[in-house]
């Protein structure tokens, strides 16, 4: 009889690198170390020959709801991209995992606050169709993260993990990773 080993699915930006499925390979490999299935969210076998655009993007969000709904937590890569925040499509899964209720983790490779990051960004200029402006409030709450994304994690009894790493290499580092799959390990417990 085999014991059931926890699913743990990884969230986050990497699925857009030049070698995302490497990258999804090597954070599979750490979490079975630490006695966890790790699901990626490429890990579904999706035929998306002759569908146009719209189909592709639904297939593909189903596909990665699915494998969601089959896992009994997320840790989520929480690093900005393409921005001052975390990648949207890593939000929405918190925010799915969170609603179903499993343990939600995750860490970013940067550490100043977001509201430090959202006043850099506008002391830069505000890109035109950015929805950005002066007289528009940041909020400050001493976080790695927008405060739904942060009291998620910290809700589901962990905490958002920052790592300083060199610029360049914030997508790559897995420590973060590494010391959130410690914390879900003593939430879950490893499997055999």
């Amino acid at each position: 009889m085999s014991e059931h080993r926890p699913r743990i699915y990884l969230a986050g930006p990497e699925v857009f690198l030049p070698d995302p499925l490497a990258a999804g390979r090597r954070k599979c490999a750490m979490a079975a170390a630490h006695g966890f299935e790790g699901i990626y969210p490429l890990d579904a076998s999706l035929d998306l020959a002759g569908l146009d655009v719209t189909a592709q993007a639904q297939t593909i969000a189903a596909a990665n709801e699915g494998l969601m709904r089959n896992c009994d937590a997320l840790i989520a890569n929480l690093t900005p991209f393409r921005g001052v925040s975390m990648d949207s499509g890593t939000a929405f899964e918190v925010g799915f995992m969170r609603a179903l209720g499993r343990p939600v983790l995750g860490y970013s490779n940067v550490v100043a606050d977001y509201a430090a990051r959202a006043q850099m960004f506008r002391a830069r200029g505000i890109p035109t169709g950015d929805g950005d402006r002066a007289d528009v409030e940041i909020e400050n709450f001493a976080r790695a993260e927008n405060l739904m994304i942060a009291c998620a994690v910290e809700f589901s009894g962990g905490s958002v993990v920052r790592t300083r790493v060199d610029a360049g290499i914030e997508l790559d580092d897995l420590a973060g990773f590494e010391a959130c799959l410690a914390q879900v390990k003593a939430m879950l417990g490893g499997g055999a």
